[in-house]
């Protein structure tokens, strides 16, 4: 997965939209299935990661903002 950390969000969820694909078709040998779900779950795990912190980001620029606001007052 060393690659796929430096996958933005958008890049990980469409690689990841392209496996849902992949493994919905159902014409798959079941050692590529396998391979192709392990990669799903590395994937839906980067863009959780990449979620959560984008939130930690927000929720402290917010904070930041509600004390820059206490200040004015």
């Amino acid at each position: 997965m060393a690659k796929d950390a430096n996958m933005s969000y958008e890049q990980a969820r469409t690689a990841l939209e392209e496996i849902v694909t992949q493994l919905e078709s159902g014409n798959l040998a079941l050692e590529e299935t396998l391979k192709l779900w392990e990669k799903g779950e590395q994937l839906a795990a980067l863009c959780q990661t990449i979620l959560d912190n984008a939130q930690e980001r927000l929720e402290e620029l917010t904070q930041d903002d509600e004390y820059e606001d206490e200040e004015e007052e």
